[in-house]
């Protein structure tokens, strides 16, 4: 596993981490002893950066993550967690420092550590990045020893280039797949000269780019790829990157052929994202232990060529942008 600096923090993290999402709710069923021999299959695969939300299961996601670790003893990887979406309503004036200061206070209570690696806006409202007042928040709370760093995690390039703006973000977490190339144009160059870690959330896109979906394949009530496919519970282009599912598909089989040898349809599109050297950790969920090695290994495949990238770029182009591109 191949590790990143991850932005001014002066630490270094591997590449592919784990998003943790999927172990605390919105994916369907899941086992709590499965997750907790994921965590610990990444982690034994040489991942070091793990992912999560303080509203992912309502802070479940946290407690497996800080139980696995106890279970291991030893240094601790890169945790990354989120604050903001538990305010019943999102309003500029939720992110008070009361409130910032509670969640963070849940979130290291959860993880049963005294200082966070890193705390995320989780998606706030656009009209947030234009209060620096909330910025300076988050200084204080740096200040005080409660998080070392922070960052957002941003639905849209525009509120990830105002993010940047401000000298304390470290990190910008945004969706970045072979469907959802628009961060690629302007604000990987701007993140690079500011050196801000960039983590590509949804990589696969919500599974569709592992190449196991079917016009016919059934989700789960409580997986958010059924509940949310147009939009119905938060921003729609968190399930399958905003992507229509039978569209998706059709592209999908347009990038099989270009998958070498035993590779899987899910590590090439891993190596995808790696190749763009903007990137600092791609971070794809996994449920079991198996899916969790997989991810791991897409850091040891060679580099794609040329050809290749250029064909996914004119896949994207006549079968995806139109859906996509001007909307995030």
């Amino acid at each position: 596993m191949r590790s990143r600096p991850f932005g001014r923090t002066g630490r270094n993290v591997s590449e592919i981490g784990f998003g943790a999402w999927a172990i605390g709710a919105a994916w369907g069923e899941i086992n709590d002893d499965d997750a907790i021999k994921a965590l610990h299959a990444a982690l034994d695969s040489g991942v070091t950066f793990i992912d999560t939300a303080d509203v992912y299961g309502d802070g479940h996601s946290e407690r497996l993550i800080a139980k696995a670790l106890k279970e291991r003893g030893g240094e601790r990887p890169f945790i990354a967690t989120k604050a903001g979406r538990r305010l019943p309503e999102q309003t500029v004036a939720g992110y008070s420092a009361e409130n910032l200061t509670s969640y963070i206070e849940r979130s290291l209570k959860n993880l049963e550590t005294d200082t966070l690696d890193l705390v995320q806006l989780h998606c706030p409202l656009t009209d947030l990045y234009y209060h620096p007042e909330v910025f300076e928040r988050l200084d204080r709370l740096v200040g005080q020893g409660k998080i070392r760093s922070y960052g957002v995690s941003v639905e849209r390039v525009e509120e990830a280039l105002k993010a940047i703006e401000y000298p304390g973000v470290v990190s910008v977490q945004i969706i970045f797949n072979a469907f959802r190339q628009r961060p690629a144009e302007r604000f990987f160059a701007l993140a690079k000269e500011k050196n801000v870690a960039i983590i590509a959330r949804v990589p696969l896109a919500s599974g569709l780019l592992s190449g196991k979906f079917k016009r016919d394949t059934k989700f789960e009530t409580t997986d958010h790829r059924l509940f949310n496919r147009n939009g119905e519970a938060f921003d729609v282009g968190e399930t399958f990157s905003g992507v229509p599912y039978e569209v998706g598909l059709d592209a999908v089989e347009r990038i099989r052929p270009l998958v070498s040898g035993d590779t899987t349809m899910a590590k090439f599109a891993l190596r995808w994202i790696l190749m763009f050297d903007a990137v600092t950790v791609a971070i794809p969920g996994a449920r079991n232990p198996a899916q969790a090695q997989s991810n791991a290994e897409a850091a040891a495949l060679p580099a794609l060529s040329k050809d290749v990238m250029e064909k996914i770029v004119q896949i994207y182009d006549e079968d995806i942008r139109r859906y996509v591109h001007q909307k995030w």
